[in-house]
């Protein structure tokens, strides 16, 4: 059956307005942690009349901003918010409050947050106040936009997005001893780059920071203020004093997680050039564990990474179920010849599997194209 028609437009209307929050609210990512990016619309006679996004740092929060440039207007009006307003008295109050105050007499509300801080009090605390509540428009690209929030929160580690870049046939390099592949090209370069921003950290294992030598670094124009943690895992610290990521590590912040049994006097060369240095436990494998290096940086409070990690990390990530988006960069052209496959053959298969993986995009980058995927949580 479907909606009365003033009912409909009412739906379509919320849709549209909390859509255009949701695309307000992605400039924060990247620049917003320990808090999530959110965004806030105020809306009169349909038109906007207030605008915010949580600010760098995470403070002010977005309603908070939209409510100042809306001022004595918000009266009457409604709020657009892509997660719960917070209930509870942090380093600001209560944005729960804040919204009552300024007389606002609707809020839609894409998604609760699963903070136990908040967890439906925000939204209990509008209703009582008389304010109508409208919760879940858009929830599922809410959901998506503030995974690094909800697993920080429920599991203790941030979201991660896996990128790999492979051959038409399917390598991410030519045999051992070759020169380094260039794979993509450069507009797939930079939407990596684009990626890198969006996000708190940028990590990879040491057998990609030996054989690259990279810099892992934001360079697009209007964006160089950008400087996620560069983040390398390095279990036996084998990254040397001369690489790029410890040289430029006074200008750009660098974090190495070792563990527990790597030597002292390693750690305390690359401490000397200005890498922050940390030890985890290992795996049975003697090498860092991943889920406590991601509780290390959940702990931390980044709540996404960006991992440009190699074919065995990928593989280990997506095998622990801790990769939770990937993207896969295809160049056009091929190796023609043995090298080390992007992905070993149980990686691409949890891709493929409706239970584990759903494709979310593909498209074209200049002459490479690429697919994601996002876990199914």
């Amino acid at each position: 059956m479907s909606a009365p028609p003033g009912v409909a437009d009412i739906i379509a209307e919320d849709r549209r307005f909390m859509a255009a929050a949701l695309n307000f609210a992605r400039r924060g990512l990247g620049r917003v942690a320990p808090n999530p990016a959110v965004g806030a619309l105020i809306v009169k006679d349909g038109i906007i009349i207030g605008r915010g996004a949580t600010a760098q740092g995470g403070r002010p929060h977005a309603e908070v901003l939209a409510l100042q440039e809306a001022g004595a207007a918000a009266r009457g009006a409604t709020l657009y918010v892509t997660l719960e307003p917070c209930s509870h008295f942090g380093r600001t109050p209560p944005c729960a409050d804040a919204v009552i105050a300024a007389g606002i007499a609707r809020v839609v509300s894409a998604l609760d947050d699963p903070d136990p801080r908040v967890a439906g009090q925000g939204h209990a605390r509008l209703r009582a106040a008389g304010i109508d509540v409208a919760t879940g428009v858009l929830a599922v690209a809410a959901r998506r936009a503030n995974l690094g929030h909800i697993l920080r929160v429920t599991e203790g580690r941030p979201m991660l997005t896996l990128k790999l870049a492979e051959t038409a046939d399917g390598f991410a390099a030519g045999p051992v001893g070759a020169a380094r592949l260039k794979i993509t090209g450069e507009a797939a370069n930079g939407r990596v780059h684009m990626l890198r921003a969006l996000h708190d950290g940028v990590m990879v294992g040491v057998g990609t920071a030996l054989a690259d030598d990279p810099q892992l670094s934001v360079r697009l124009p209007g964006l160089e203020d950008r400087r996620p943690l560069r983040i390398v895992l390095d279990s036996h610290l084998r990254l040397p004093p001369t690489a790029q990521l410890a040289a430029t590590a006074q200008d750009y912040p660098t974090l190495v997680i070792a563990a527990e049994g790597a030597a002292q006097e390693v750690e305390a060369r690359l401490v000397a050039q200005g890498v922050d240095v940390v030890r985890v436990k290992a795996d049975a494998a003697g090498h860092v564990s991943l889920n406590a290096a991601l509780a290390l940086l959940g702990a931390c409070g980044l709540t996404r990474i960006f991992c440009e990690g190699g074919p065995y990390l990928a593989a280990a990530l997506i095998e622990q179920r801790l990769a939770d988006e990937v993207i896969i960069f295809q160049s056009s052209l091929s190796l023609g010849k043995a090298g080390l496959p992007a992905l070993d053959a149980a990686s691409r298969a949890a891709l493929a599997e409706a239970t584990r993986y759903r494709e979310l995009a593909r498209g074209h980058a200049g002459e490479d194209s690429f697919v994601e995927y996002e876990r199914i949580i």
